[in-house]
C-alpha cells in the first residue's frame, strides 16, 4: 500500500492500561488506507476496540496508559504526524475533531438536534450563525437524517429514535469535516432496519472518509469493508483485502474464525 494512499498507519505499536499486568496490544501494524473501510475483526477482549481507541487517543481521557510505537497521520494536505507524539490537550481536542470516533451505544448530547452538530462547531471556533446553520444542514443531510429533522432541530435530541440519535451522532462527527472516522459496533445496540441505514451511510462516506470499523457481524465486515483485519488476543494475525480474508486467508484460524468454527 502506497503512503500517499494512507489516511493513517500504526506501526508495532504496543499499548497497556494502567496496572495492567499483561499487554493488550502486542506490536500491531496496521494500514488504514485513504478512503477505504478496513473492518477489524475478532473474539471479544482481543484488541479491537482497544487499538481503535488508541487511533485518536481516546485512551488518555484516563491517564497512565502506556503506547511504545507509532501511529502516523497523513492528512489530505500532505503532512503528517504522530499521534503518540502529541501531549497537550489543545492538540489532543485537534486530534479528535480529524479522527473522529462512533460509539456502540449513540451518545447524543441532552440538548437540540441542532445544537448538538453545532456544538463542536461552536468549539472549533465558528460563531457565524448563516455558516453554522448551513453546517449543520450539510451535516445532517450528509448522514441522511436531514428530512426526519429539518422541522424538528430545536427539539431534544433524546427524543429520537436508537438509530437516529446513531445517525445524529455521525452527523455530530460529519461537520467538522474529519479526515478519519472510528466506528466501535456501530450498529450492535440497533435494529436490522436502522442497520441497514447506517452501513448505506458509512458506505457513502468513505467517498470523503477513511473509515475504521471494528464489528462482531462477519456479514456486516464481508459486506461493507475493503479490508479486514483479524486479531487474537492483542495480536494482528491476518491483514488483506476483504475478499482474500473471507474466500482465501493465509492463516488457519482466520479462516476457523469467518467460517464460525473458531475455539
Amino acid at each position: 500500500m502506497e503512503q500517499n494512499n494512507m489516511a493513517m498507519k500504526v506501526e508495532n505499536l504496543t499499548f497497556t492500561y494502567p496496572g495492567a499486568a499483561a499487554v493488550s496490544l502486542k506490536s500491531v501494524t496496521l494500514p488504514i488506507e485513504r478512503n477505504k473501510i478496513t473492518a477489524l475483526i475478532g473474539p471479544s477482549g482481543c484488541g479491537k476496540s482497544t487499538l481503535l481507541r488508541c487511533m485518536n487517543r481516546i485512551h488518555d481521557v484516563y491517564s497512565g496508559n502506556k503506547y511504545e510505537g507509532k501511529i502516523t497521520l497523513y492528512t489530505r494536505s500532505g503532512e503528517k504526524q504522530n499521534v503518540l507524539e502529541l501531549k497537550k490537550e489543545n492538540e489532543l481536542i485537534a486530534l479528535r475533531q480529524t479522527v473522529g470516533m462512533i460509539f456502540q451505544k449513540p451518545t447524543p448530547f441532552p440538548m437540540s438536534i441542532f445544537d448538538n452538530v453545532a456544538y463542536g462547531l461552536k468549539l472549533s471556533g465558528i460563531k457565524n450563525k448563516t455558516e453554522l446553520q448551513g453546517r449543520v444542514e450539510k451535516a445532517l443531510k450528509g448522514a441522511a437524517i436531514w428530512e426526519e429533522t429539518k422541522d424538528r432541530l430545536n427539539d431534544s435530541a433524546m427524543g429520537l429514535s436508537g438509530g437516529q440519535q446513531q445517525r445524529l451522532c455521525i452527523a455530530r462527527a460529519v461537520a467538522l469535516k474529519p479526515e478519519v472516522l472510528l466506528f466501535d459496533e456501530p450498529t450492535s445496540a440497533l435494529d436490522p432496519i436502522s442497520t441497514g441505514a447506517i452501513e448505506e451511510l458509512i458506505a457513502e462516506l468513505k467517498s470523503e472518509i477513511s473509515v475504521a470499523i471494528v464489528t462482531h457481524n462477519m456479514q456486516q465486515a464481508s459486506r461493507l469493508s475493503d479490508y479486514t483485519a483479524f486479531m487474537y488476543l492483542g495480536e494482528l494475525i491476518e491483514f488483506d483485502k476483504t475478499e482474500t480474508i473471507f474466500l482465501n486467508p493465509a492463516n488457519k484460524m482466520t479462516e476457523d474464525y469467518v467460517t464460525g468454527r473458531f475455539g
